[in-house]
């Protein structure tokens, strides 16, 4: 799921001299592309599924996760690349900012270019040229984002596409299938994710007819999947708690490589959103990973990573860019603004992305206001950046045993420049 709500500001940002001592400490702002896994090549190499928790800070924790493609330390960001293509970067651009783990969408490869196609390419690895690991969401989210579209029963989903309205149908049979041809590092399951505003009876029977898909991608896992492909399940729940924790339950038990929760940054209250990821999370279970899907504001972010959860995903960073907004330790900065039409300046003086050692202000919005693509990319990049330093910030602080400390400094800067909106 890539859903997002997010309203993208234009108000002004405070210059840097008004932002906290973050950056004399290189710990508070550590390259996000050093000391990764991927490249350390004195590992002892474990099975695909191992994982690992390293550290522990109350509920929040540092784990290694490994795949076919390599390890992956977390937390960790995972930038949305619907298409087999997070946009305007190419892989070693997304290599350098410290990119681990990308998420691909199944329900898009599927019809673009055709899951038949990218098996026929070798997979989507070699399709898309990047070396690490794949996510690929089952596309769930958006077959039922296709209102009047598409119609439910107990055994899938029929639906029309909304690239040429041809009809198709989705079972977890099916989607399994995709991703297998796909080649996938971690497989979703097909789950049915309501709107955030559901009632209790549709949010009652969404729970229901997962538990049954998943009880059916189980007992499918191994006959479709290869082996090092890995499979997460999906607790849905909404805000109910005691729903939420219901469904953890039923599926718990099951042979599955890691948990998410999903339908969450749908619609539903932010304070909701954390309290149910901070009652549920640390109930999942501690031997496999924790993923919460579709959210990515840095308060997001930080949320999560105290409940206990391992892996998120967001298209913010990517989107947002495309948009002129840019994020910074000092706040949002919208790249359109008048008062940067001669600034000399890096988009951030403390950041070290490419875009911010390399160019001004002033270059930057010259060519969003000209609408040249090296912008995106440009953009992208910084953000990217920021994003996986972030949470680099929280990785290594509980590795060093400093977590409270470090959270409670980012806290500073999210109640200061980036308050829920």
């Amino acid at each position: 799921m890539t859903a997002d709500t997010t309203t993208i500001a234009t108000e002004p940002t405070p210059e840097p001299s008004e932002a906290p001592e973050l950056s004399p400490d290189p710990a508070l702002r550590p390259d996000p592309a050093a000391g990764l896994p991927a490249d350390d090549p004195s590992l002892t190499v474990c099975a695909p599924g191992t994982f690992d928790v390293l550290a522990t800070a109350g509920s929040a924790r540092a784990a290694r996760l490994w795949t076919a493609h390599g390890p992956v330390d977390t937390p960790c960001f995972m930038p949305v690349g619907t298409y087999g293509a997070v946009k305007g970067m190419d892989p070693d651009e997304l290599c350098s900012v410290g990119s681990q783990v990308i998420l691909g969408n199944a329900y898009h490869l599927t019809h673009r270019p055709g899951s038949a196609l990218v098996e026929q390419q070798g997979g989507l690895h070699r399709f898309m040229g990047w070396p690490r690991a794949i996510l690929t969401d089952s596309g769930g989210y958006q077959v039922f984002s296709l209102r009047g579209l598409q119609k439910i029963d107990e055994l899938g989903v029929d639906y029309r596409t909304h690239f040429d309205g041809s009809a198709h149908r989705m079972t977890p049979r099916s989607v399994l299938e995709n991703q297998a041809r796909l080649g996938s590092d971690i497989c979703m399951i097909l789950d049915h994710c309501p709107p955030g505003d559901a009632d209790a009876a549709t949010a009652s029977a969404a729970v229901d007819r997962t538990t049954r898909w998943a009880n059916e991608a189980a007992a499918l896992r191994d006959e479709i999947l290869a082996p090092g492909q890995l499979c997460f399940g999906i607790v849905q729940g909404g805000t109910d708690l005691a729903l939420r924790r219901a469904h953890l339950e039923a599926l718990a038990p099951l042979p599955f490589d890691g948990l998410a929760l999903g339908g969450l940054s749908v619609g539903e209250p932010i304070p909701a959103m954390y309290a149910t990821m901070a009652a549920v999370a640390p109930l999942m279970p501690e031997d496999r990973p924790r993923y919460v899907m579709g959210i990515g504001t840095p308060a997001d972010l930080l949320a999560a990573v105290r409940a206990g959860v391992d892996m998120f995903d967001c298209v913010m960073p990517t989107r947002n860019a495309r948009n002129a907004q840019l994020f910074t330790w000092h706040g949002r900065l919208n790249i359109r603004g008048a008062r940067f039409r001669d600034d000399p300046g890096p988009v951030d003086p403390t950041c070290g992305c490419l875009t911010c050692r390399r160019f001004s202000r002033a270059y930057l919005r010259h060519l969003q206001r000209s609408r040249e693509s090296l912008f995106g990319r440009l953009a992208t990049l910084h953000n990217l950046y920021f994003f996986h330093q972030w949470v680099a910030v929280l990785r290594g602080a509980l590795r060093r045993g400093d977590f409270d400390d470090a959270a409670a400094r980012l806290n500073a800067v999210i109640t200061r420049y980036y308050p829920a909106t």
